[in-house]
């Protein structure tokens, strides 16, 4: 479950940020002063329009690796416009399952991309429109919930948590009491602070929590773990309580270009990311949806975490050396 959510994408000069209040690599909710914003986006020369949203490109990247067609299923509330067939018709390119909630009262929602430093920052400002309607209903209907028990691992974005929160527990009890994997993503560092209730209400039942060094430092800070050092973090994330005592938290930590974060069994593993030369990075927008999607498609396949961090690497780097969450069907990971 997830925010279906069409990506704005333009490259900007860092004084486009200063001019909407934005920070390099943050994550927001649009405010009425960004709506001038979107207009000034859509007037530029180099903008393109993506199909995205955090969790519906996870689960595009899952599919694109795994390879056969509809492992995964996506849910989320989108409009009855072109925008929300755009969606839908990338989504089923890529092999996944979409059950969206149609709305007919809201457009589908949009996400500014907002491209500096020659593709290597990008800022993120969302208008959920649509995707701020998804009601547990939606999940309930026989159907949907059929594929709900169906499936094996579950992975929800920390950007749902502002939508659904109880959708979130209604499949992570699920999860725990069938000793099924759930998965979720910290997603920015404001949803650690402004949603710390629903998102501790969910993380008793995280199997797998995902983040990178500035999440996990918000994250850190709100909580009062004591400690700033992102390995200190991990340790320490790992061991708060949680549900289902049959598999101990594992924590993953991106942290860009440097080395990705394992806590796993009281233990931490480094894995170094893949250096690219410079003339071959175009966008690192989505390269955490990435991460997440390599991940999960190893997962999925009964691989080790220390696989699936491999796979997420190496989906990433494809990805940001490409416009927006995007991948040629042509490359296939090898595992080598």
């Amino acid at each position: 479950m997830g925010n279906p959510l069409l990506d704005i994408c333009a490259i900007t000069k860092e004084d486009f940020l200063e001019k909407y209040g934005l920070e390099p690599n943050n994550a927001i909710l649009a405010e009425a002063k960004h709506q001038s914003m979107y207009k000034e986006m859509a007037s530029m020369d180099n903008v393109e329009y993506i199909a995205g949203g955090a969790t519906q490109n996870t689960m595009r990247v899952a599919q694109w690796i795994v390879g056969k067609p509809y492992c995964a299923t996506f849910m989320g509330s989108v409009g009855k416009d072109e925008f929300s067939e755009t969606l839908e018709k990338k989504a089923k390119e890529a092999g996944v399952l979409v059950r969206y909630q149609k709305q007919d009262n809201h457009p589908t929602g949009t996400c500014a991309v907002v491209v500096t430093k020659n593709g290597m920052c990008r800022s993120l400002v969302a208008n959920l429109a649509a995707a701020n309607h998804f009601a547990q209903s939606h999940l309930e209907i026989p159907e949907n919930w059929a594929l709900m028990e169906k499936a094996r691992f579950y992975y929800i974005s920390g950007f749902f948590l502002t939508v659904s929160p109880a959708s979130i527990m209604m499949v992570g009890k699920h999860a725990c009491e069938n000793n099924k994997m759930f998965c979720m993503n910290l997603s920015a560092p404001f949803l650690c602070d402004l949603y710390r209730g629903p998102m501790m209400d969910a993380f008793k039942y995280v199997d797998i929590i995902f983040g990178n060094e500035t999440e996990a430092a918000k994250f850190s800070e709100v909580q009062k773990l004591g400690v700033t050092d992102v390995k200190e973090i991990a340790l320490k994330v790992a061991a708060l309580e949680k549900e289902n005592t049959k598999r101990e938290r594992v924590v993953v930590f991106t942290q860009g270009a440097d080395n990705v974060i394992l806590a796993k069994d009281g233990k931490i593993s480094e894995f170094p990311a893949i250096k690219l030369p410079e003339e071959k990075l175009i966008d690192t927008n989505g390269a955490g949806d990435a991460f997440t999607g390599g991940f999960m498609a190893q997962l999925i396949q009964g691989k080790t975490i220390e696989a699936c961090i491999k796979c997420g690497i190496w989906a990433a780097t494809e990805i940001i050396q490409r416009s927006g969450c995007s991948f040629s069907q042509d490359v296939r990971y090898t595992n080598e």
